[in-house]
């Protein structure tokens, strides 16, 4: 960033300092790997699926929607029941209550209506009640292509690569003295390879990964060597390095050829990445690399506010697919530090006068933003760079240290008297670089941040609207940025890609014949049924399919808005919640509470306690069904209402901005009385192929569809747990109420671990609890558990199949001996970079409004797995910027879905959103298990910011093994829908 931020001097630091436990740890990074679970399943072909039955079953009930009926042509079985392992399901104990954790000896009985013959007990015996551990699972085999759908031509932002006949030649690179910079590591390999490549390493290019490895196109003429480098620094030093590269792997070129021909079915992992870094190679040059993605300033930049700003790049990664190896890039922007004073930095980032001293709150927040970033310090001709390991508790004016006399001086006097430099923000904490023993003391306004650094903590809203405002692009738009990036980086002219390694990337965007699939008939109230029309329809005259009832509610008024405008507006929310099949009791069972924010927790207290009064006199077994809230104008009470009420008070909420108070308007009722009535356990709409028994691999028998997710801590909050929430339908054949359990674990911890526990006799975990809640509101077990599983890369698909698919056996097995439905596991991934453009912009019946291909499209070939079981779909309309298509890859499959059932499923499904009348771009059961893993976050808010956080470290690697638990929800809010 050439011409920002350097103008300004100032004198070097003072050294020196109080003895080592005055300043803060030395940083790290992060503590031990999480725990891993480990468990195993065996391919499907061990475990037999229930025996499919011979049709459809008749239709669906009338509405309002009863219990379902199973088809009369069905053979009637005996009684079964979930029961213990520990005994026969006949020995099992009857008793009147089911409970999600028992002993084996405690469980009762669940009678279960007469539905589809599951598996004998003679095949199951065929195999293991439990899969053992393995180390791999074979992911199951594409089963044909789809074909249902209106076919189109669309085009993908991947780039076919042509390989050559040269095998990567891997390389271990050991640099010392160690250098943790990969951007410094780049810097002395490229050196090392203009100084020696003719002499020492064949004339051949190395592509280097900047950590342990480089990649020749052939054998270099040693097997080990030493290598020396001298780099000289910025200000002007000289530093020595060593360089090792000795030999490690031959990565054969012949094993991808036929994986990608679909000749062999283990993907060469490790060949597909040496060529990803050759790729990289050159394009990374002067550039910021950030995982995948490479940012420069050259692409474009801006201000995001409070010291941050971002830069544009691109996205670009090797994969294989069904058309060969392909380069897939996308456009990406980044927050970065803008190189400026920190003391400048500091005010914008607080938005305070520098005047006054910061709080213990503030300086913490300061703190987590710039630990571990770079600072500079300039003077002349002299530039000597530091690593920010904290800030002071003390401000600069408190700061001595003793001086070469072995006198106490402070820092202020001391860059008065050695520099002449009067320090203007005085009550300002301290940099603190060095280490705690020799700490290094470093006043804020003498320092600047160094360019090129991305900033790793969470934008605030403000931040986010700038990024998304200055980097949203219309797929037009967007496609041509792509090809002006894919011609700038000129890899057919690079060396090393073209001559070297002999690959050729063709510069075109790949053609696709997709298909668009047609949007499933959403039925409401009555004989209404509403046919979508590009991803949306509208409910105007419509009633919802079961309304909820609301007899006792109340109102909590924290804003500053008028008693009168929120009683108004409460009164027109609820006219809108009955003309839209909901019955609800005009009149609220208090008076309105209106309170200051800093009193919500006793507020909330006091409604339950009055309501609980009144009630007593009106309704004795009632309780309090609804509490409109309306928030504060200040943020940052969401969280704390929403804990209160679900986790305390056992209270459904629905919280309201107080700017809507005044705006009364239509569409935002309507809004809110969708999220309403699922909150008091209405239906707003079915898909009519759920009442007619045409919902594939849904209405022909008793299916639990689950939704998972695993929410992870913003960056900078290296204490937090994650938190997983995993949510089950509990309606069948409707699918559309879904019950959400949550669960904290351990820091960064992907894997869910309390999918099933054990403690002693014991059985207990989310799956269970779901798997009985689902028969208890059904009447039924489940024959078929599909379940979707958002938030897992590609790196983690094995370890988190072979541990959630053992835990899903174990759940069910502990509730039945020998229980074991077909399971279908399927991976959501939303967080890729393939795009889909139309044949044609502009085109209006290729597109819709925004510009973006027809919701419905999907794609399984040619830039899909060579040979496993995946596809794209698009199943949303556009509304701003480039749709992104969600990726499904089916990591095990029990049912034998088809490629049509699977897609059309899944389509299907992202019509029944409980919050709006459009499709969504992820299914569902994904979708809520995401907002459930929000929910209960916010229930955390505020509990973690104390002056011992810390990047790594013993105290942080402490406090991640103790993870504290969630707050339970309490039982009468879980049983609905509260997290919509």
């Amino acid at each position: 960033m050439s011409g920002r931020g350097r103008g300004r001097g100032g004198p070097p630091p003072g050294r020196g300092g109080p003895p080592p436990g005055r300043g803060g740890p030395p940083p790290g990074r992060g503590g031990p790997p999480p725990g891993r679970g480990r468990g195993g399943v065996q391919p499907s072909a061990t475990v037999p699926s229930p025996q499919q039955p011979s049709g459809r079953g008749n239709a669906g009930p009338s509405v309002p929607v009863p219990a379902p009926s199973v088809s009369p042509s069905l053979p009637r079985v005996e009684t079964l029941s979930i029961s213990s392992p520990s005994a026969p399901p006949s020995q099992a104990p009857a008793g009147p209550r089911v409970t999600a954790t028992g002993s084996g000896s405690q469980q009762p009985a669940m009678q279960q209506r007469p539905v589809q013959t599951p598996p004998t007990q003679q095949q199951v015996a065929d195999a293991p009640l439990v899969p053992t551990s393995s180390k791999k699972i074979s992911a199951p085999v594409r089963n044909g292509f789809g074909t249902i759908g209106r076919k189109c031509v669309i085009k993908a932002n991947h780039f076919l690569v042509d390989l050559g006949q040269k095998d990567p030649h891997q390389y271990d690179v050991s640099i010392s003295p160690e250098v943790p910079s990969k951007t410094k590591c780049k810097e002395i390999m490229k050196f090392l390879s203009s100084l020696y490549r003719a002499s020492h390493l064949g004339n051949l290019l190395l592509a280097y990964d900047g950590k342990k490895s480089a990649f020749a196109a052939g054998p270099l003429p040693f097997e080990s060597k030493e290598f020396a480098v001298k780099i000289t620094e910025q200000d002007g030093r000289e530093r020595d390095f060593r360089v090792t590269i000795k030999f490690a792997a031959k990565k054969d070129l012949h094993y991808l050829k036929q994986f990608l021909s679909g000749r062999q079915h283990d993907s060469p992992q490790e060949t597909i990445q040496a060529l990803d870094v050759v790729l990289r190679e050159s394009a990374s040059s002067g550039r910021e690399v950030v995982g995948r993605s490479l940012f420069s300033a050259e692409f474009g930049q801006g201000a995001l506010g409070d010291g941050i700003e971002f830069w544009k790049g691109f996205y670009q990664s090797l994969r294989p697919t069904q058309m060969g190896l392909s380069l897939n890039i996308d456009m990406s922007a980044r927050a970065f530090y803008e190189p400026r004073l920190v003391s400048d930095f500091i005010g914008e980032f607080l938005n305070k006068d520098l005047a006054r001293s910061l709080t213990d709150q503030e300086r913490i927040k300061v703190k987590r933003a710039l630990r571990g970033v770079r600072v500079e310090v300039h003077r002349q001709n002299y530039m000597r760079r530091y690593k920010v390991q904290g800030l002071t508790i003390q401000p600069v004016n408190q700061l001595t240290f003793p001086d070469e006399t072995g006198a106490v001086i402070s820092v202020v006097q001391y860059f008065r008297d050695k520099y002449n430099v009067h320090l203007r923000y005085p009550l300002l904490p301290a940099i603190q670089a060095g280490t705690d023993a020799k700490p290094t003391y470093l006043p804020t306004e003498i320092c600047w941040l160094a360019g090129g650094q991305r900033y790793g903590l969470k934008l605030n809203e403000k931040q986010v609207t700038n990024l998304l405002r200055a980097t949203c692009q219309r797929p037009k738009d967007r496609e041509e940025s792509i090809m002006k990036t894919m011609r700038s980086n000129k890899y057919n002219e690079d060396q090393l890609v073209n001559k070297d390694f002999g690959m050729r990337v063709r510069e075109q965007l790949t053609s696709i014949d997709a298909r668009v699939l047609p949007p499933p008939p959403v039925q409401y109230h009555g004989s209404s049924e509403v046919k979508p029309l590009v991803g949306q329809w509208n409910m105007i005259d419509l009633k919802m399919i079961n309304g909820g009832t609301v007899n006792y509610w109340a109102i909590a008024n924290f804003s500053r808005q008028r008693e009168d405008a929120v009683m108004r507006f409460c009164s027109e929310l609820v006219q809108m919640c009955q003309n839209k099949g909901i019955v609800f009791n005009p009149q609220p069972l208090i008076r309105m509470v209106s309170t200051a924010p800093h009193n919500i927790e006793k507020a909330l207290a006091d409604i339950k306690s009055q309501c609980g009064a009144q009630l007593k006199k009106v309704a004795p077994d009632s309780q309090l069904q609804l509490l409109f809230v309306i928030l504060p104008e200040a943020k940052g009470t969401y969280g704390r209402i929403k804990r209160v009420c679900e986790t305390e008070l056992g209270i459904v909420s629905q919280c309201c901005k107080p700017t809507h108070v005044m705006k009364l308007s239509k569409q935002y009722f309507e809004n809110v009385a969708m999220k309403i009535n699922v909150k008091v356990g209405g239906r707003n709409s079915v898909l009519s192929a759920s009442l007619n028994g045409r919902l594939p691999y849904v209405t022909d028998r008793p299916t639990i569809i689950f939704g998972a997710d695993v929410t992870h801590p913003s960056p900078g909050e290296d204490s937090a747990p994650s938190i997983a929430a995993v949510v089950a339908s509990m309606d069948w054949p409707q699918v559309t109420k879904y019950k959400a359990l949550v669960s904290a674990q351990p820091h960064r911890q992907e894997i869910i671990q309390d999918l099933y526990t054990k403690k002693g006799e014991t059985h207990g975990g989310l799956i269970r609890e779901l798997l009985i809640s689902f028969k208890k509101s059904t009447g039924h077990k489940p024959h078929r558990i599909i379940f979707y599983r958002d938030g897992v890369s590609e790196g983690q698909f094995n370890e988190v199949l072979l541990s959630e698919m053992d835990n899903i056996r174990k759940a069910c097995v502990s509730l039945e001996p020998n229980y074991m439905p077909p399971v279908t596991f399927i991976v959501v991934q939303k967080r890729h970079h393939t795009r889909f453009f139309p044949d044609k912009h502009g085109d209006r019946n290729s597109t819709d409004r925004s510009g973006n291909i027809l919701p419905g499209t999907v794609v399984d070939t040619k830039i899909c797995h060579p040979t496993e079981f995946d596809f794209y779909l698009c199943s949303h309309a556009g509304i701003q910027g480039t749709s992104r298509p969600t990726h499904y890859h089916v990591l095990y499959d029990e049912n034998k879905f088809t490629a049509d059932g699977l897609q059309m499923l899944t389509n299907s499904l992202c019509y029944t959103y409980a919050r709006c009348t459009r499709s969504v771009s992820i299914v569902p059961p994904a979708y809520y298990a995401h907002l459930a893993a929000f929910r209960a976050r916010s229930y955390m808010e505020g509990a973690d910011l104390s002056d011992s956080d810390s990047r790594g470290g013993r105290a942080t690697r402490e406090r991640v093994a103790e993870v504290k638990p969630l707050p339970v929800i309490h039982e009468s809010v879980k049983s609905v829908m509260f997290y919509c």
